[in-house]
């Protein structure tokens, strides 16, 4: 392939060295070049197994790091203008990556064999050398009983199950025992319901529903058709393994106090339990829990998330952000023009990448290959960031029949060509690219519009929580867009917004400041005052939910004047002072209200003593339950009828004077 050094080198700091033959007669520059302790990329990826297992001898595994310039990048059609894409591959591999918390699983081997006849049967005999077996068959016909019991063989259906791998829990209705005289076919005892079953996994060759959503992904659960003897093979195979300690990356970071799921029993924000997959968010409270066995990583919780709450550790956005600048960066620095970044998975983008480069024309010399864990996890910030550093375009690579809903994912690329657009950055310049077929990836990209990159693209550095780098990431946006204008109206769902009041009605009561998970809507400790902030504004409702005059309603919009301009008054009144010892409490007006109210018309406010009650109304907590006391104002004044004794029931019955 053709190899653009100056290009190479100019974005790369000038410090390329050339090889031709690295991983074989010229692996000592490779050694000399670990020994001077300085961090090395190679461009090589066939053989970063032996080029890691040599770092490891200089204890130098994270001082290296490998790029793929040959298959995304040399082996093209447009090879000779792919310079800048390889300066741009080999400057991104550079950037270091935070380390990845896990969590472990451990199975002891007990296996429950779900199925309905003899392949069950057949695939526990062959599985009970490996785990400690038991078989349940649900609804079974004529099954010929085993010759000895090598492992338990029962009757039922499973109703219910939970769990994962090390930990499942199943609810068994019909569940019988098979009788030890049985001949030409098992014969069951007695059914029940509501018998339990704890395994650390699940093979489910039933053939019937599965017993998980998203079951593919569910740790520990194997589910093969019966009919299909390469797939009972495959499921056999892999439960095999399935004994001892395993480790999955914490896909998602969540901090409860971020969330704004729920406030005193008001429901705000479930933008996250609306589309996980798996099952494993659930509501706890004020805030939901996300179980990180279930969780599959597809990442649509942390795209979703407007508070930060949630957000994608593999890797963390801050993290992403800055490969992407550097990315970008390069690529400008090296000559590169109309920049695109596709974004794709391991298992799916770059086996098809791959298939392109050796069978085909490759990638175009201006996209720019970019692998994450899911493309699922992509959300508005990473892509609000890519077009302020001056992307002319992303594209997300995903499957014909994604792996993951794309529920979440579509609804982030219409907000970001909402905003785009809105901001002269071009008409849909984000797309999603499903295909199956390397030809046809070619052709997508190559069709695919491009937008319009920012003549004064921004350099910003992210750094922190999610919300923050939200945030910053749309504000320069809004600086380097080609047409920058102050508002964008949104759909109904978007994590930016402003709140639209009928203020001549709102009693400052401030019950949504309560609400606001966010702190968004503040009051002022001095004086009756409502204040808000749309930049802290994530539109979960919960404030126009518990407003008790129905008087808030959201306004999904970007309105970069309103962030810029910070908090604002919305309604302040002048406080009402105790006319005893001038505390300031309540509103005058409606202090003023009430009593309006009450003079004249509620018995208890009437004659004398109701001029009384009304001079109590003006005092605050502690001088009104001081005039109380000292007035002897009976609240019951009026009804002070005695309360009937048991005494009294027994001299009604029996008449007085009655011993």
């Amino acid at each position: 392939m053709p190899l653009d050094a100056r290009a190479i080198g100019a974005a790369c700091g000038g410090r390329l060295q050339e090889a031709d033959q690295l991983c074989g007669r010229e692996l000592d520059r490779f050694r000399s070049a670990l020994s001077t302790g300085a961090p090395i990329t190679v461009s090589c990826t066939q053989q970063a197994p032996l080029f890691a297992e040599i770092a490891d001898e200089f204890a130098a595994a994270d001082r290296i790091s490998f790029a793929n310039i040959r298959e995304t990048a040399g082996w093209s059609r447009d090879a000779r203008d792919a310079g800048p894409k390889m300066a741009a591959l080999l400057a991104a591999a550079a950037e270091p990556m935070p380390a990845i918390s896990t969590v472990s699983f451990v199975s002891q081997g007990v296996a429950l064999v779900y199925g309905c006849d003899e392949v069950a049967i057949e695939a526990a005999r062959r599985l009970a050398p490996h785990l400690d077996i038991t078989v349940l068959l649900t609804k079974p016909a004529d099954v010929a009983p085993p010759r000895t019991t090598e492992f338990p063989v029962l009757k039922g259906t499973i109703a219910a199950a939970k769990g994962h791998l090390g930990a499942f829990e199943l609810r068994i209705d019909d569940y019988a025992l098979p009788s030890p005289s049985s001949r030409g076919a098992l014969v069951f005892g007695p059914p029940r319901d509501g018998a339990t079953s704890a395994c650390d996994l699940v093979v489910d060759l039933s053939g019937g529903l599965p017993l998980f959503p998203a079951h593919e992904v569910r740790s520990g659960y194997l589910r093969a058709d019966p009919r299909d003897p390469a797939s009972v093979e495959r499921a056999v195979m892999e439960a095999s393994h399935l004994v001892g300690e395993f480790d999955k990356p914490r896909f998602i970071d969540f901090k409860a106090a971020l969330c704004a799921h729920s406030r005193s029993r008001i429901t705000g924000c479930t933008r996250c339990l609306d589309i996980c997959p798996t099952g494993a968010i659930a509501p706890a409270g004020d805030h939901v829990a996300i179980d990180p066995f279930v969780c599959a990583g597809c990442g649509g919780c942390a795209a979703s998330c407007p508070t930060g709450a949630a957000s994608y550790a593999l890797p963390r956005v801050d993290a992403l952000v800055r490969r992407l600048r550097t990315l970008i960066q390069a690529y400008r620095a090296a000559g590169g023009r109309d920049p695109v970044v596709l974004f794709h998975d391991g298992d799916h983008g770059e086996p098809l990448i791959d298939a392109l480069a050796r069978f085909g024309d490759g990638l175009p010399a201006n996209v720019l290959p970019v692998r994450v864990n899911e493309v699922t996890q992509i959300g508005p910030e990473t892509l609000a960031a890519l077009f302020a550093y001056g992307a002319a375009g992303a594209r997300l690579l995903v499957r014909n029949r994604p792996k993951h809903d794309l529920a979440a994912t579509l609804r982030v690329v219409d907000l970001a060509n909402t905003v785009l657009a809105a901001l002269g950055y071009g008409t849909a310049p984000v797309s999603i690219v499903a295909t199956d077929d390397p030809d046809e990836l070619r052709s997508l990209l190559d069709t695919a519009p491009l937008g319009r990159p920012s003549e004064k693209p921004a350099s910003f550095l992210l750094a922190g929580e999610k919300r923050g780098v939200l945030e910053l990431a749309f504000r320069e946006l809004h600086r380097a867009a080609p047409e920058p204008v102050d508002v964008v109206p949104l759909a109904a769902g978007a994590p930016f917004g402003g709140l639209s009041f009928e203020v001549e009605n709102c009693t400052l009561c401030l019950s949504c400041v309560g609400a606001c998970p966010t702190a968004a809507l503040s009051d002022n400790p001095e004086r009756p005052m409502l204040a808000f902030d749309e930049t802290l504004c994530v539109q979960c409702g919960l404030c126009a939910a518990t407003c008790p005059e129905d008087v808030i309603a959201l306004k999904p919009q970007l309105d970069f004047a309103a962030w810029g301009a910070g908090k604002r008054v919305v309604k302040e009144e002048e406080p009402f002072h105790c006319t005893v010892c001038a505390k300031p409490f309540g509103t005058r007006s409606a202090i003023e209200r009430v009593i309006q109210k009450l003079s004249g018309s509620h018995w208890m406010f009437a004659g004398p003593e109701g001029e009384a009650r009304i001079r109590v109304l003006t005092m605050c907590e502690d001088c009104r339950v001081e005039a109380a006391v000292n007035a002897n104002l009976d609240p019951h004044e009026h009804d002070t009828r005695r309360p009937r004794t048991t005494d009294d029931y027994l001299a009604a019955r029996t008449g007085p004077g009655t011993a």
